[in-house]
């Protein structure tokens, strides 16, 4: 069995408004790979009611973006960092970031395997 050096998933759902500023956040400090998912959802802030061609109806699912990247255990603190200065706007619905372990990565291109796959 090959043991490969640690790596993480950050998953981070943010405010849509948010995304240029966390992209040149992660940028500067030479994060490129990422994906990026239109997503809905809602915590503690529940949604709202609008009113739309005279009725009112309540909108619970809120969009937010979800940013996921796997990396080497050495840039999650850095990453994580830079996400939360980015990202806050100190309102409710900035959002929450996930930690995972990863197990391996792999390129299909060429089937390299751990951290240098990615």
């Amino acid at each position: 069995m090959v043991v490969f050096a640690a790596m993480k998933k950050i998953e981070a759902v943010i405010q849509p408004s948010r995304l240029d500023e966390v992209k040149d956040a992660l940028k500067e400090i030479g994060i490129e790979g990422m994906t990026v998912l239109e997503v809905r959802g809602h915590g503690r802030q529940k949604g709202h009611t609008e009113v739309y061609r005279g009725r009112e109806y309540s909108v619970d699912l809120l969009p937010k973006l979800k940013i996921e990247m796997v990396l080497a255990d050495e840039l999650v603190e850095p990453v994580i960092e830079s996400l939360l200065k980015s990202a806050r706007t100190g309102k409710i619905g900035d959002g929450k970031i996930f930690v995972l372990p990863v197990e391996d990565a792999i390129r299909i291109r060429n089937g390299q395997r751990g951290p240098s796959a990615l």
